[in-house]
């Protein structure tokens, strides 16, 4: 007779199975909680995928793509299985270059055949193909040394430089079909499951592959072009290919042979140039008198600001900053959500009448009286800071609201240069591994609040879901009415983050809520090599969140 174990869901059920029990077969008591597939579970919070057995007591949790977690998952098996599709369409030769994120999907080149709308379509028709023929997507642990022995054979020189670098004597590899590939992260159990997408052709040979959101998981969306972005994203990762790196392993052939100073220059020469180009384009516009900065959490906007600050005074002009931090209304007169907690997001949280009652006050000539707010007792106060704008001056202004013209109604569109900052990141681990831009921000938060305000990791991860909310309500829907994207994304960074990110992950306990997205970053940074920061220089956007900056305090 069969052991039998207790499986608990959530605090919500516990149920009897043999022992050996899939995930998969435990899931299926359980999938009445959910409105979409299960792509993945939680056992004793560590992530599994549902192939594995089951052989004692456990709790056990479950996502499916609303969550973020479940969104991770679709994402990546869809890229394999988009892997899949190219092969049987193209032939073994052909490769396709899963680039970077954008618009909530992956944007891709073909490379060894040419592409069209009518090509494309039949990727599409053989990814539904795949779908429909229900692939269990299966994993098997390999040596190493195999493992760049198979990739070798194939010419996928991407995976066998990448493979390198890591010290795993085995490593997962997948295959779907006939075909393996290696990924980072978890995948789910069945091509079937993956069964909402839609390929967009774009030019050249570049597409754009959509599918469901964790914030709308009802459907794919139709792909929204925004140009000025896609064209900062391409011209980041074609100077990526000008320098020769291209993907995580050529990054790290540069640190083993200890060039990374010079990358480290180059990378930083690329950034200013950005800021030079945006002083020059205030300078010979003088009907400018106000510069908005926004962008999501971690893009460097302070840096940005101050530095910027820097570009104008060498054109001659007389930059002065505010916070609009300072303009939030009192504690007391802030709104309060459904849920009993302060909305500190929305654009309600701030005292916009008096805001631009001061901006209009400020490019009439007038003096005012700038407000400074004290976070302790939750109001404003009016410390004798006066600010007059001369003919000169220019004011900066970085915020969450800063690209959104209801902020700043009162002043003229032709007064104000608005800029959108985020680290595009270019750099990837290799062809079929993306790095979303949003690792890159959450590395640097979490080594800039355990830096700052002595967080640690988990408590920072904690807060990340409602920060990227905000980000989608109140950000993101602006970045279009930009006069100009900075890239804050420094090709090298990750090599740095890496030596003061790791200790911070392996800090947090294996209990914390929070550690199986821990674990996933920890694989992540793997796959480079650590760099000293000794080089960094003090001006270094990256300095906003390492420390040592010489203008973030």
């Amino acid at each position: 007779m069969a052991k039998r174990i207790k499986i608990n869901f959530r605090d919500l059920e516990t149920l009897e199975f043999d022992s050996g029990v899939t995930l998969l077969e435990v899931s299926e008591y359980f999938k009445k909680y959910f409105n979409y597939p299960i792509l993945i579970g939680k056992v004793d919070n560590d992530l599994a995928e549902l192939n594995e057995n089951l052989t004692r007591n456990y709790k056990v949790d479950f996502y499916d793509r609303s969550s973020g977690i479940g969104n991770s998952v679709y994402g990546r098996t869809l890229q394999f299985m988009l892997v899949v599709a190219i092969k049987k369409v193209f032939g073994e030769s052909t490769e396709v270059m899963i680039e970077y994120s954008i618009d909530k999907g992956f944007y891709c080149e073909l490379v060894g055949a040419s592409l069209d709308k009518k090509k494309l379509q039949k990727v599409e028709d053989e990814l539904h193909r795949i779908v429909e023929s229900d692939f269990i997507i299966n994993k098997i642990s390999v040596s190493r040394f195999d493992a760049l022995k198979y990739f070798e054979k194939r010419k996928q020189y991407d995976k066998v430089n990448v493979l390198k670098y890591i010290s795993n004597t085995y490593i997962n590899l997948y295959r779907i079909d006939d075909i393996y590939d290696y990924f980072y992260g978890k995948l789910a159990y069945s091509t079937k499951q993956i069964d909402d997408f839609k390929l967009t052709y774009i030019k050249d040979n570049g597409f754009v592959v959509s599918y469901p959101s964790c914030y709308n998981p009802e459907c794919t969306l139709d792909y929204v072009h925004h140009e000025m972005l896609f064209d900062k994203f391409l011209d980041y990762n074609n100077w990526g290919h000008t320098i020769n790196i291209n993907n995580a392993a050529d990054l790290n052939n540069i640190v083993s042979q200890g060039k990374y100073p010079e990358l480290i220059s180059l990378s930083e020469v690329y950034y200013n140039n950005q800021l030079v180009k945006i002083s020059e384009d205030i300078h010979n516009n003088r009907n400018i008198k106000i510069v908005l900065i926004a962008g999501p959490s971690s893009s460097g906007k302070t840096t940005t600001a101050k530095k910027l600050a820097v570009y104008l005074r060498s054109k001659g002009l007389n930059p002065k900053q505010i916070s609009l931090d300072d303009y939030f209304l009192d504690r007391d007169k802030t709104p309060v959500l459904p849920d009993g907690s302060l909305d500190t997001e929305s654009l309600k949280t701030v005292d916009v009448t008096l805001f631009n009652k001061h901006l209009t006050k400020l490019l009439d000539g007038e003096k005012i009286e700038v407000p400074t707010y004290n976070f302790v007792l939750g109001k404003r106060q009016y410390n004798g800071n006066y600010l007059k704008l001369e003919k000169e001056d220019v004011l900066i202004i970085e915020g969450l609201h800063c690209l959104n013209d209801d902020l700043t109604m009162s002043i003229d569109r032709s007064n104000k240069y608005k800029i959108y900052i985020s680290p595009l990141t270019q750099l990837n681990i290799d062809n079929h591994n993306r790095i979303h831009t949003s690792d890159t921000r959450k590395l640097r938060r979490i080594v800039r609040d355990n830096q700052y305000r002595g967080t640690n990791a988990a408590e920072t991860l904690k807060s990340w879901k409602k920060i990227r909310e905000g980000e989608e309500k109140y950000i993101f829907p602006y970045q279009d009415s930009a006069d100009y994207i900075v890239n804050s994304a420094l090709i090298y960074e990750l090599g740095i983050l890496k030596t003061y990110a790791e200790p911070l992950l392996f800090n947090v306990p294996e209990t914390d809520e929070n550690y199986p997205e821990i674990l996933r970053l920890i694989n992540l940074l793997r796959n480079f090599l650590p760099i000293p920061s000794e080089d960094v220089p003090v001006d270094s956007v990256l300095r906003e969140f390492i420390g040592r900056s010489l203008f973030y305090k």
